[in-house]
């Protein structure tokens, strides 16, 4: 994710934003499908009484199983395979040994390096019975994940996707977190154009057929405000309300958009 917030006023920086052949959106969706995996590997181990550093290593073992590296493993120093947050932990926690409880919701991010690109998805899985405000929270970053990509026509602009974002989550009375960003993704983890999830429509780089994007909400029950705990990585919510995360690498095609971390 991008620390950076794009958009100021009427002002957005992103970086240079790389086309993709068909033929490497292929390999994209083959590092896909082992990211999907993997993501569905933690999801099968949260549960009540499991430590995050357990579930991590599954979704290690699952990556490398396949002949891909994680992604995350050492990027800019970070210490485990998978991103998981807990509760109020909105992106970028470290897997440990903490005790997995009853009602917790754990964000679980993943990436997988393959044949020269990488895939990255993310998920927010419930440990036995959670509270209806946190079920909702779940099921509404998911659907404003699938609101951001109906958003994308040809020669439309990426705040397209983030202003559809935005608004699904504040009708539903939800609040968007600025300081951290969706991305480009493909050879580097993380590519330019840089995709927040808030701003105005018709604003941003055009989107074209062969971009390939990271498109992620991160929505919170109270403040959009968040704090980077001493660690320098686990971002929380600045009121210790819960946070939820839903994320996808997506393709630009003739055809439409293709979701290539779906493990199918």
């Amino acid at each position: 994710m991008r620390i950076q917030p794009l958009w100021y006023g009427q002002l957005w920086a992103y970086d240079m934003i790389t086309i993709k052949s068909d033929a490497e959106i292929a390999i994209m969706r083959e590092a896909g499908k082992i990211t999907a995996l993997a993501r569905e590997v933690a999801g099968q181990h949260i549960k009540e009484g499991v430590t995050t550093r357990f579930v991590d290593s599954k979704v290690k073992a699952c990556i490398l199983s396949h002949g891909a590296k994680p992604s995350f493993l050492g990027y800019c120093g970070f210490p485990a395979s998978t991103c998981i947050s807990v509760n109020d932990e909105v992106i970028h926690g470290f897997p440990s040994d903490r005790v997995l409880r009853n009602g917790d919701i754990v964000k679980v991010d993943v990436g997988a390096y393959y044949k020269g690109y990488h895939g990255d998805c993310a998920a927010t899985f419930a440990v036995g019975e959670i509270s209806d405000k946190a079920k909702k929270l779940i099921e509404v970053t998911e659907q404003c994940f699938y609101k951001g990509i109906a958003a994308i026509r040809p020669g439309g602009r990426v705040g397209d996707i983030s202003n559809a974002i935005y608004r699904h989550a504040s009708d539903n009375g939800f609040d968007v977190v600025r300081d951290f960003i969706g991305h480009g993704v493909g050879r580097d983890l993380h590519e330019g154009p840089d995709v927040p999830n808030y701003g105005p429509a018709g604003r941003g780089p055009r989107l074209q057929t062969g971009m390939t994007l990271a498109i992620e909400p991160m929505i919170n029950v109270g403040t959009w405000q968040v704090r980077v705990l001493e660690n320098k990585w686990t971002v929380v919510t600045g009121d210790g309300k819960l946070s939820a995360h839903y994320e996808n690498t997506v393709a630009i095609t003739e055809n439409g958009v293709l979701i290539l971390t779906d493990p199918t």
